[in-house]
């Protein structure tokens, strides 16, 4: 796999971790079905960010780690 399609597939995960984590705050704070649901609610709301910073913030990392690489890689060959 090339470097060029890893960091489309970090950026991808990044976006989908985000999105998660709005999902989640907007079911705990705006949705009312989630309300009726009670606890079960809760955890619902939960987990979509619990999964939504798991696949965001250790891809940031990696991705940070990369591009970090790339530009040094690219500042030798001059």
């Amino acid at each position: 796999m090339t470097d060029a399609k890893l960091v489309v597939i970090l950026k991808c995960c990044i976006a989908s971790g985000l999105l998660l984590i709005l999902l989640g705050i907007y079911l705990h704070n705006f949705s009312d079905s989630i309300d009726a649901m009670g606890v079960t609610g809760i955890i619902i709301s939960a987990v979509c960010v619990a999964v939504g910073m798991a696949l965001s913030l250790p891809t940031k990392m990696y991705l940070t780690f990369i591009l970090v690489k790339r530009e040094a890689d690219k500042k030798q060959t001059k």
